[in-house]
């Protein structure tokens, strides 16, 4: 697999401690369950003598939540457990985190991707890492404004704009436009959750894309807030022109796939680079080089590997789970030519939170590389916008 040239093998004899560490399933959230076992192959299961625990919460988490809650809060019962990390923290994860903490606060709890209120969240785990919506705002414009593009067009519905974070990286994004000279353009489309439904909104970008290149031309970028709006984009802007810098959390398998009708064999699965080089053959053979853009590496995926490294290595040396410069080293060590970064979160009232952060990719331009947006320096004036 991927990883073992990464890491060297892991000795799975008379291990100290154990981790948990908890996702969805396939039919849920692939990149999350792949990464979750991609830990486990690196450090052994604990029913073989490993370190790694690893459960899945139900599909329909919502309606079972105190199914995940007892998932969560069972992993607590193993006596040598030291850290539990949710690949994605569904609803349920702060009351569980609070049972553990009233039953076993020597065990550590991290929350990755968190779908619970922030200061909440915050409040109940030890560590908290999101992708980074907040600077992300600015260097999503910045990258479009790099590839070529003169406009930038931002694709919502109301519901997602009444997201906290959605809400200020939309008002981040127009900003920076303005300040780089490029128009902004705002566009509602059918919310897929709607009676449209997900053909419905589909249907609606399909169709509407050449109209839009039409009507502002094709140095225009387009983003769009939802996955289901997405691959439809995605399609058109390959037959028809235009740029597309990176999905709202982006990855090879975000779009790509059913867009431009992409199939992955079992042996590419979970290999970024093999997946990676896929994808930006074909959307070369689309002739939308440079167009085109993504994350070279899943962000759930590599956040289960990550953070079990760092977990690890907190563990092992005493060290400090929110010690940022450890967390991007974690990171970094997980993705061979893509680099991360990323900030504390800071609330809408100004107030930093110590324990949570918000942490984003590289980009990377399908048929012409990196554009290393990690090396950017997100004016502060827009850190403040809400």
């Amino acid at each position: 697999m991927f990883f073992m040239f990464i890491f060297s093998l892991f000795s799975f004899a008379d291990v100290p401690y154990h981790i948990g560490v908890v996702s969805g399933t396939v039919s849920q959230s692939e990149d999350s369950l792949r990464g979750a076992e991609a830990l486990v192959e690196m450090y052994g299961s604990t029913e073989k003598g490993g370190m790694i625990t690893h459960v899945t919460y139900p599909d329909n988490f919502m309606q079972e939540m105190e199914t995940t809650i007892s998932q969560i809060v069972g992993l607590a019962d193993d006596p040598k457990m030291k850290a539990i990390i949710l690949v994605e923290a569904v609803p349920g994860t702060v009351e569980a985190f609070r049972r553990i903490r009233a039953s076993r606060p020597d065990i550590m709890l991290i929350a990755n991707s968190p779908h619970e209120d922030p200061d909440i969240i915050g409040e109940a785990a030890d560590l908290v890492t999101n992708p980074d919506n907040v600077a992300r705002g600015y260097l999503i414009v910045m990258a479009a404004k790099k590839m070529g593009a003169e406009k930038f067009m931002h694709i919502s519905f109301p519901r997602h704009l009444s997201y906290e974070l959605l809400s200020r990286r939309r008002n981040i994004m127009a900003e920076t436009a303005k300040d780089l000279g490029m128009e902004f353009i705002d566009v509602s489309a059918p919310d897929p959750v709607s009676d449209v439904g997900v053909a419905g909104a589909q249907q609606y970008i399909l169709e509407q894309v050449p109209n839009w290149l039409k009507k502002y031309g094709k140095q225009t970028a387009f983003f769009a807030t939802n996955d289901a709006h997405t691959e439809p984009l995605l399609k058109r802007i390959a037959e028809d022109g235009g740029y597309f810098v990176e999905a709202d959390l982006p990855s090879p398998t975000m779009g790509y796939p059913g867009a431009l009708g992409i199939k992955f064999t079992e042996d590419e699965k979970g290999n970024w680079q093999k997946i990676l080089k896929k994808v930006e053959d074909t959307v070369v053979s689309k002739g939308a080089a440079g167009r085109m853009g993504t994350w070279a590496y899943s962000y759930n995926f590599i956040s289960a590997v990550a953070l079990g490294k760092h977990v690890r290595n907190v563990i092992d040396n005493d060290g400090d789970i929110t010690d940022f410069d450890s967390i991007i080293e974690a990171y970094n060590s997980c993705t061979p030519g893509a680099e991360w970064n990323g900030s504390n979160y800071t609330d809408v009232n100004g107030v930093e939170k110590d324990n949570f952060f918000l942490l984003y990719q590289d980009t990377y331009i399908l048929g012409q590389g990196y554009l290393h947006m990690t090396n950017e320096k997100v004016p502060e004036k827009y850190f403040k916008i809400k």
